[in-house]
């Protein structure tokens, strides 16, 4: 048993060992994994703020995001905004948003068991993603924007400049949850409801207006990043699934309620993403990282608590 665990320890030193090398040989592959990572960061901390915090089970979460986007596309066409702009409009949309939903329907499943809320978000996410296919067709959206495409070099070196908005993005929501959540009362309130519903009631939380506030909250911080997102991407009805399950997945590796690891777990999984994508024919591998990651993570876990 011993002699497995060395060779297993010694396999995954190795490996990490040689791609940290290849990385370092190829360092455009260390950019755009962090940039991938700024991605994934920015749209799985308001999952970790409603399903760490709170314990709330939304597998509408990247449907959401979609709605977000679609929003902040047609607020920029009607109004001639930028998305970047659109994001106010269509963040304070999203938190009512947020709230309506909210009230409809997860409300009506806290006190009952979590498979009821992933069948129940799982059903808002068919009918936000058939909703938004009814109205706007399956047709894929695109918002051409001259700055998007600005680049820069150092070295050999090229990348992108603007793709650097995800990651400050996803800092920028780090800092305002953390904050958020240790200076004001409504977040220290989330923290009490999240470890102990019944107590924090006892004490005189007004545990469904926490509830509110922070699905709110996390719906308008979706809303801010959908229109970060039209800035860079196509968008159509199916586009926020994928979306979903990775930020389940970085929310499972960080840990539930660990925000700051996020990020940590984030650039884990978008610079092996990027690493597994040089590789000819790597490509098509890319979505299992985070799958592959995610077991490894839970594994190591189990084995950990077994010892």
């Amino acid at each position: 048993m011993i002699n497995k665990k060395i060779y297993l320890i010694a396999g995954i030193g190795i490996a990490v060992i040689s791609a940290v090398f290849f990385m370092l040989t190829n360092p455009t592959l260390l950019v755009y994994g962090v940039q991938r990572a700024g991605i994934y960061a920015a749209i799985a901390l308001p999952m970790a703020l409603v399903l760490g915090i709170v314990h709330i089970v939304n597998l509408a979460h990247g449907e959401m995001m979609m709605v977000a986007a679609y929003l902040s596309y047609f607020i920029s066409r009607t109004f001639d905004l930028d998305p970047l702009l659109a994001a106010i409009p269509t963040g304070i949309i999203m938190f009512f948003l947020g709230i309506f939903i909210f009230k409809t329907t997860i409300y009506h499943t806290l006190k009952a068991p979590e498979l009821n809320q992933l069948i129940l978000t799982f059903g808002v996410a068919m009918v936000l993603s058939q909703t938004i296919n009814l109205m706007a067709t399956s047709q894929p959206r695109k918002i051409s924007l001259d700055y998007v495409s600005a680049s820069a070099s150092i070295g050999e070196v090229s990348f992108g400049i603007y793709d650097f908005i995800f990651p400050a993005l996803a800092i920028i929501f780090l800092i305002i949850l953390m904050y958020f959540l240790k200076k004001t009362r409504i977040g220290k309130a989330a923290t009490a409801v999240g470890q102990n519903p019944r107590g924090a009631l006892i004490v005189g939380i007004n545990v469904d207006l926490t509830y509110t506030v922070i699905f709110a909250v996390a719906s308008a911080l979706i809303g801010i990043f959908g229109s970060v997102f039209i800035t860079k991407f196509s968008i159509f009805p199916a586009v926020g699934g994928a979306y979903t399950m990775k930020s389940f997945a970085l929310v499972a590796m960080a840990g539930i309620g660990n925000l700051p690891k996020i990020i940590t777990a984030s650039l884990i999984l978008g610079i092996a993403e990027s690493f597994v994508m040089s590789i000819p024919g790597g490509a098509g591998w890319t979505p299992m990282i985070f799958f592959g990651l995610i077991i490894f993570v839970i594994l190591s876990r189990s084995f950990r608590s077994k010892h």
